[in-house]
């Protein structure tokens, strides 16, 4: 995916300031996804569900539209984000409305 709309203020200066550990981070996240026996799609919403539990909802959008473009449905996306509700609580409600604009917003 390079829409970089999607990809949050802070990771796009991130990017720009620190290239050199953008891509040693890039690297890491490549190869810890290389070592994961989830297909792509359950990774993404397995990574939602994380976003949304840490209260992280500036990625969301880039992962989201990351998922759908994957296959993932909107029903994924809402029972992505609220995976984390009996373990973390209605925290997670707060990203709902962030990651569904991400998805029907996605192209």
């Amino acid at each position: 995916m390079t829409d970089m709309t999607k990809v949050s203020d802070a990771f796009q200066v991130f990017m720009k300031e620190a290239p050199g550990h953008q891509q040693a981070w890039l690297e890491a996240v490549q190869k810890l996804g290389a070592a994961s026996a989830l297909d792509a799609k359950t990774e993404e919403l397995v990574y939602i569900g994380i976003l949304a539990a840490a209260r992280l909802e500036s990625g969301l959008a880039f992962h989201v539209a990351h998922a759908r473009s994957l296959g993932a449905t909107r029903d994924e996306i809402i029972s992505a984000v609220l995976a984390g509700l009996p373990a973390v609580g209605n925290c997670v409600i707060q990203a709902l409305p962030v990651a569904l604009r991400a998805y029907d917003q996605a192209d």
